[in-house]
């Protein structure tokens, strides 16, 4: 027998809170496991990414109803009361005597029956008396904090870098479901042959709104449909489909993906090769590089070589320059809070500091192996300027034969180009409901 779809998200919970287990990662293995009703799997995705999304939020609200405050109470009660609070507030649909049966009933299973009690007592209380206001917080940075569910210190570096308004609009994006997008294999079919194939297999889709080559899924599951597993179109989101754009790779070209997998834009920069030249593609562990051959199996593109490699020993395995160069770096993951709540919660200010000493390293040592007049795009899904534009200037002022590629423009869609700056590109994830996405091309003297 099943376990309830509740438990199974306090499950789901418990361990991202206690092992900094990634949530969409977690959340897809228990779905392929938990046999559960398939009704319900939307449920406890619901479950799951809220109750992280609004966290601090969430613990606001249930600070005025437990005695000793949240801190006090134990992992499991506290994730418990969390995610049932999320339900009162932001799920219309779920009845709440239903959400306050289910609590006790799964405190009685996991505590004593003073805890249940507990916990039964709480959430009355909150149906009662009604939740404390937001608006009743006098600080402005602490009402953005709660308003939006963010930590201090992300507001407070966003604030710095983009000011207040842009900053609150970001957050607010965050909280918003991502959109389901496919990029269409132009080496098999048009986007157009693409869609009708979609349609036909029952599939509500449109054409992406950001790039050429994207998909929009507005209905359906596209993982279970011929056309996907036939190779015709791969996932990712529309501004991560910029990147392989940016590269600017034609037919025959010798390119290197340095930070490869899933193997996204490897496949892509292949199909814009129309499967000629080559693309080596590394990436630092073993199972990371059996995704990339099982991208590029499923796509049918031959022309890419994947291999584990750390990119900062690149001149161990690698002797010949390369036309083009693509490091999408290890980051902070700041721009796809929307996909991976978590990120928010488990990063920590001081490893922005250990991210960037890592893309420095891996930007220093691919940097010889750059062609003459060739082109290093250096791309990551983050929005923090520390990581993006501060660690480009810091390269360019050791790297004097590479400068900002000024032809990057031409290789972007014209709608983005308010965010452009001389080579480099930053979308917020407010610009077009994508993840935030940072791209730099320099080019080799």
């Amino acid at each position: 027998m099943s376990k309830p779809v509740r438990e199974v998200a306090l499950d789901v919970l418990l361990q991202i809170e206690k092992n900094q287990a990634y949530s969409n990662l977690l959340l897809n293995q228990t779905v392929n496991r938990a046999n559960l009703d398939p009704r319900d799997v939307g449920l406890l995705t619901e479950i799951v990414y809220g109750t992280i999304q609004r966290k601090s939020t969430l613990d606001f609200y249930l600070q005025a109803f437990v005695k000793k405050g949240v801190d006090s109470l134990q992992d499991w009660v506290k994730v418990l009361l969390r995610l049932s609070v999320y339900q009162f507030v932001y799920l219309d649909r779920v009845p709440e005597r239903a959400v306050v049966h289910e609590a006790v009933t799964i405190a009685k299973k996991r505590g004593h029956k003073g805890i249940s009690g507990m916990i039964n007592g709480v959430l009355r209380s909150i149906l009662r008396e009604g939740l404390p206001s937001i608006d009743d917080v006098g600080d402005k940075m602490q009402k953005l904090a709660l308003e939006t569910s963010f930590p201090a210190w992300i507001l407070e570096r966003w604030i710095h870098q983009y000011g207040f308004e842009e900053t609150k609009a970001m957050c607010l994006s965050s909280l918003t479901p991502p959109s389901v997008t496919v990029r269409v294999n132009q080496v098999k079919a048009t986007v157009d042959e693409v869609l009708e194939l979609l349609r036909e297999e029952g599939l509500d889709v449109n054409r992406g709104e950001l790039s050429p080559d994207a998909i929009v899924v507005e209905k359906g599951n596209i993982f279970q449909t011929n056309t996907y597993k036939q190779g015709y179109v791969t996932a990712q989101d529309e501004s991560s489909m910029l990147v392989g754009r940016a590269v600017g790779a034609t037919p025959g070209m010798r390119v290197a993906d340095t930070c490869a997998a899933p193997g996204g834009k490897s496949t892509h920069i292949a199909e814009q090769m129309d499967d000629t030249g080559t693309v080596l593609s590394f990436d630092l562990h073993d199972h990371k590089v059996k995704l990339i051959h099982e991208q590029a199996n499923r796509l049918g593109l031959t022309c890419i070589m994947a291999e584990a490699m750390d990119a900062r020993k690149i001149h161990e395995k690698v002797v010949q320059p390369f036309d083009r160069v693509l490091v999408d770096a290890p980051c902070s993951g700041f721009g796809v809070i929307r996909r991976k709540p978590d990120i928010k919660w488990s990063k920590r200010e001081q490893d922005i500091k250990a991210i960037k000493k890592i893309q420095l390293e891996i930007l220093h040592s691919v940097a010889p192996f750059v062609k003459s007049g060739g082109t290093l795009i250096y791309s990551t899904c983050t929005v923090d300027k520390d990581e993006n534009e501060e660690s480009v200037a810091a390269f360019l002022a050791e790297h004097p034969e590479f400068q900002l590629d000024k032809t990057l423009r031409d290789r972007l869609p014209e709608k983005v180009v308010g965010r452009y700056r001389e080579g480099m590109i930053t979308i917020l994830p407010q610009d077009f409901q994508t993840d935030g996405f940072f791209i730099a091309s320099l080019i080799k003297q």
